[in-house]
């Protein structure tokens, strides 16, 4: 079957967001065993280098509507439809894991600024949830390859 190009860009948008994203995803993770154990004041300075990630929030929203638009296209589809829903639940479980447990870090620290009593259990949500999105991330990935492995066989 042959596509429109409006078909090709929508999951050529999709797919390069989805690995924008995953590219800081994967840096969390990847950080994660050798920041763990440092000690406060270690840690607090390694934090900063985060500083000005929060611009790149807008590669979900360009993911969701990508994906979105994928979703729509292929509702004809349960071949690629599925995969493209896996995908999306995938970012928004993301989204969900970051705004519960890596956001609240984030403010009670302010952003990595103030060292508060309970620091290494903040410090534990933030890695751990990171390390979650991560996943997450990753699962959208490749249930977006599956879809478009499936559409090219369609």
């Amino acid at each position: 079957m042959r596509y429109p190009t409006a078909h090709d860009v929508v999951f050529f948008v999709a797919m390069l967001a989805t690995a924008l994203a995953l590219g800081p995803a994967m840096a969390h993770l990847l950080e994660l065993p050798n920041k763990i154990g440092l000690p406060a004041a270690d840690y607090f300075v390694v934090q900063q280098a985060y500083r000005g990630w929060s611009l790149l929030g807008f590669l979900i929203l360009v993911e969701l509507l990508s994906m979105a638009a994928l979703a729509v296209m292929a509702r004809r589809e349960p071949r690629v439809l599925w995969p493209v829903l896996v995908a999306i639940a995938s970012v928004i479980g993301a989204q969900a894991v970051f705004w519960t447990w890596t956001y609240p870090a984030n403010a009670a620290t302010r952003n990595w600024t103030f060292v508060p009593e309970n620091w290494e259990i903040l410090r534990r949500q933030w890695e751990f949830s990171h390390a979650a999105g991560a996943f997450l991330q990753v699962l959208a990935m490749a249930a977006l390859i599956l879809a478009v492995l499936r559409r090219s066989r369609a």
